[in-house]
């Protein structure tokens, strides 16, 4: 590793005041320390944030969540509100890394966590994402859990959080303390799509502190589903947050999110639009998905993750249709 100092900031204003251009937040570190480890990442100042007064979930009168940044992804997903009142998030929350990690990392962390293409965790290979102008190996390369939608020439990287995914379909906001005051971001605009600068994986500006998320009142049933390569620890291939509004066999509502297809989470646009007014049935479901996934530009490799997540979003749908 790179000599780096590392501070413990008393406040939000204290971290904005001690992060300079080679410096980063430390939440938890359970992704920043090992991309540190590799080399990855060289920060030459570390403002530890962790013991921020950020750590609380707050249930609101109208069912609303406010969860702050440095709340545990353990006790995020433990807590029974949650649980209870948006199960999709401790459902994603679960989904992801092992129990370990999840006692460590951080709401906030979870958000900033970097891809895990296999050539930016390499930094004697070329990569775009860190290094801009330097080439995209992946494309001709290994990529066969990368990218199906919103990639470019320069990234065909993935966004590797579930828990993200999940705040999605949510429609939840990002709350933001920077040198310029508050501001909220929709968690549906946190993150970028790579066009010609992959290096950037969100629209924060630099010392931007995120410091919670607030997540609306859901009023209708919800479920995480996660395809992997192995039962634990293991990032998505494809993943989808959903909730789904039914009555009289007719959607009223419908949120769905697709994780491990894109630079960010996607959020199924066209096939909410789709599927409102229409049958809640396999065809009309089937229908939906497949024209969330027209769009679609697989690589050599990871032509499979287009009928894999049709087929996700129809078996989600049809489970939560029952439910409904």
């Amino acid at each position: 590793m790179r000599p780096f100092v590392y501070e413990r900031a008393t406040s939000a204003d204290d971290a904005l005041q001690r992060h300079n251009d080679g410096a980063y937040y430390l939440g938890g570190g359970t992704n920043l320390v090992d991309l540190m480890r590799l080399g990855v990442e060289e920060p030459s100042r570390l403002v530890d944030v962790s013991h921020l007064p950020y750590g609380e979930i707050e249930l609101r009168p109208d069912g609303s969540l406010l969860i702050g940044a440095a709340v545990s992804n353990s006790d995020l997903a433990a807590d029974r509100t949650v649980r209870e009142s948006h199960p999709v998030l401790a459902q994603a929350v679960l989904a992801g890394a092992s129990g370990q990690i999840r006692n460590l990392a951080t709401v906030g962390g979870n958000l900033l966590q970097r891809t895990r293409c296999s050539y930016f965790q390499d930094a004697d290979k070329p990569c775009n994402k860190r290094d801009p102008g330097s080439g995209c190996p992946a494309r001709e390369g290994e990529h066969h859990n990368l990218a199906i939608l919103g990639h470019s020439e320069a990234c065909v990287a993935t966004h590797p959080s579930d828990m993200a995914v999940a705040l999605a379909a949510l429609d939840a906001t990002v709350h933001v303390r920077g040198r310029d005051g508050e501001k909220t971001i929709p968690i549906t605009d946190l993150h970028r799509l790579p066009g010609t600068e992959p290096q950037r994986d969100t629209v924060l500006e630099n010392g931007d502190l995120i410091t919670a998320v607030e997540v609306p009142p859901l009023d209708m049933p919800s479920r995480y589903r996660k395809v992997r390569e192995r039962a634990s620890f293991a990032f998505a291939l494809v993943s989808i947050a959903a909730a789904l509004d039914v009555e009289g066999g007719t959607v009223r509502e419908a949120r769905i999110a697709l994780g491990g297809v894109a630079h960010k989470p996607w959020r199924a646009r066209r096939a909410e639009e789709a599927l409102r007014g229409a049958p809640a049935n396999g065809e009309e479901f089937k229908r939906a998905a497949e024209a969330e996934l027209d769009p679609a530009e697989p690589l050599r490799d990871n032509a499979y993750k287009v009928p894999l997540a049709r087929n996700l979003i129809v078996r989600t749908l049809t489970e939560l249709g029952e439910q409904s």
